[in-house]
């Protein structure tokens, strides 16, 4: 048994690359036991890379389709399944800080620490179909509403923006002191946004007025990621930090808006992202959340229990993740592109990376 707190992160992400081909996790408790490993280790496939420099957000558009934004100022829509670029997005002037787009659609929307935010198409030509210029710092926080007809943004400013996406017009602007936004999302079939602030607090936007109409205890720690439940009932955030102090998601009852339900620690350094797992991958509701020290974990959203972890040494940070279908997850990195992780539940749950690009 390895103790994580005698290990730092580096070391321990080297150690489980040594022997990834003989061991996987059993993290019930969030602690790392070795338990040999009985199947054969399939190779990760090599697709070519969708991005030459670091991956900072990614997002599913489809079933088999995603859309990533990175340092390279470009945007790319890929086909995941079959290791195929269909086509990549010039236009911004400064790295893509986020994308975002409606599930099952044909547009996407990218942000840029140019100030902008940029509306693609496709099916059309490469250039933008619509500009969203108005902040005054890099935008960090993209939304869009479920009948695609509106998009809030979120910028180091302290502004949230909302947006008419079929004429580009700023419906309503709303500014409040310290409140850097670091991440947006929508509430599923309803009019409200979540946001995530360098203020180390959760907001709840009323979009009808965009005007606050909760806001969470603070955390101890900035708050950097958010994402809601497919039932619109809870909300899960994440936590910056090193040395496993902070680096924690908390899971929050929109219903029962007081205070948190329940905290996941595990990770050692900033939690850059955390997503809701599909209904039915595991036997209970699941969270997943990647990290700054390169490991991605799944937890029981229920107990709090660590089911599953996935060091991808040599990847650096880890900037985002997003569920490609009801058993994959697509994590972005700094330096190794887009890993393409298969969630399995047929002997406990486990993570595996099968394919890169």
């Amino acid at each position: 048994m390895l103790c994580r707190q005698s290990c730092s992160p580096w070391l321990m992400c080297k150690i489980m690359g040594k022997l990834q081909s003989k061991i996987k996790f059993s993290t019930s408790k969030c602690r790392h036991e070795y338990v040999e490993e009985t199947s054969p280790v399939q190779a990760v496939q090599q697709y070519s890379r969708a991005h030459t420099d670091a991956v900072t957000s990614v997002a599913a558009l489809t079933p088999e389709l995603s859309v990533s934004g990175g340092k390279d100022k470009t945007a790319v829509v890929y086909n995941w399944r079959s290791g195929a670029m269909l086509k990549k997005f010039t236009g911004h002037q400064r790295e893509v800080t986020k994308v975002a787009c409606a599930f099952e659609s044909n547009r996407f929307f990218s942000a840029s620490r140019d100030k902008t935010v940029m509306m693609w198409e496709l099916h059309r030509d490469s250039e933008p179909s619509q500009h969203f210029p108005g902040h005054d710092l890099v935008v960090t926080g993209l939304a869009v509403s479920p009948d695609s007809s509106q998009l809030c943004t979120g910028s180091r400013d302290n502004t949230v923006c909302q947006w008419d996406i079929a004429t580009g017009e700023c419906l309503r602007r709303a500014a409040i002191s310290r409140n850097l936004v670091t991440h947006l999302c929508w509430v599923p079939a309803e009019p409200y946004v979540i946001q995530t602030s360098e203020d180390k607090t959760i907001r709840i936007w009323d979009s009808r007025e965009l005007q606050v109409a909760h806001m969470f205890p603070a955390k101890q720690y900035i708050q950097t990621y958010c994402d809601v439940s497919q039932d619109g009932r809870y909300c899960i955030s994440s936590s910056n930090g090193f040395g496993g102090e902070g680096c924690e998601a908390t899971l929050w009852d929109l219903r029962q808006t007081r205070s948190r339900v329940r905290e996941y620690k595990g990770h050692f350094q900033t939690i850059a992202s955390c997503v809701f797992l599909p209904a039915g991958l595991a036997q209970t509701p699941s969270i997943a959340t990647s990290s700054h020290d390169s490991m991605v974990k799944v937890w029981n959203q229920d107990s709090g229990a660590c089911l599953a972890t996935l060091c991808l040494g040599g990847a650096g940070p880890l900037a985002s993740l997003a569920v490609g279908d009801s058993s994959t997850l697509l994590c972005a990195s700094f330096n190794s592109g887009i890993h393409i992780l298969r969630v399995k539940s047929m002997k406990g749950l486990e993570l595996q990376e099968v394919a890169m690009f």
